[in-house]
């Protein structure tokens, strides 16, 4: 069964980038890479024919991955979205109860998750945990340190 995942117009191009590449870029150096081992005389026992082989193998693979993802993916249309509540593509501003830290996150999808960014993906346990709440609420969410509370202080696109 495919599934659906959404994607900002800057994630999605991305992906798409990616998968132009490996079929570029990707094929055509495994090609390279299975000619010069051929070069090398019997292929019966030539181990960098055999690991070139394998190296296309993976990346046909991940193509085919890609493929999938990409054909499943859909653009988010933000003027769609309840800016009241925590949803994927809101700025969330959280203050932790435990230590009163303050943090601002992202929430994205999950291949465009990129914590150094503060992107964070709603499969996440955090991701999950704020999804649907409101200015004010707050959200225990189990991580695997332990639970956590945040509270929501703002919500904005």
């Amino acid at each position: 069964m495919s599934k659906i995942s959404y994607y900002t117009a800057e994630g999605l191009q991305k992906l798409k980038d990616e998968l132009a590449e490996l079929k570029t870029k990707g094929r055509s150096e495994v090609a390279r890479q299975l000619a010069e081992a051929r070069d090398k005389g019997d292929l019966s026992e030539n181990a960098e024919y055999d690991a070139a082989k394998d190296a296309q193998g993976h990346l046909e693979l991940k193509i085919a991955k890609m493929e999938e993802i990409v054909g499943n993916a859909r653009l988010i249309d933000e003027s769609n979205l309840d800016s009241s509540k925590a949803l994927i593509l809101s700025k969330v501003k959280l203050k932790n109860l435990k230590n009163n830290m303050v943090v601002d996150y992202i929430l994205v999808a999950e291949e465009e998750a990129n914590l150094a960014a503060g992107k964070i993906s709603v499969k996440s346990p955090i991701g999950k945990g704020l999804l649907g709440k409101s200015v004010g609420d707050v959200a225990e969410i189990t991580v695997p340190a332990g639970k956590i509370e945040f509270k929501i202080l703002e919500i904005s696109r």
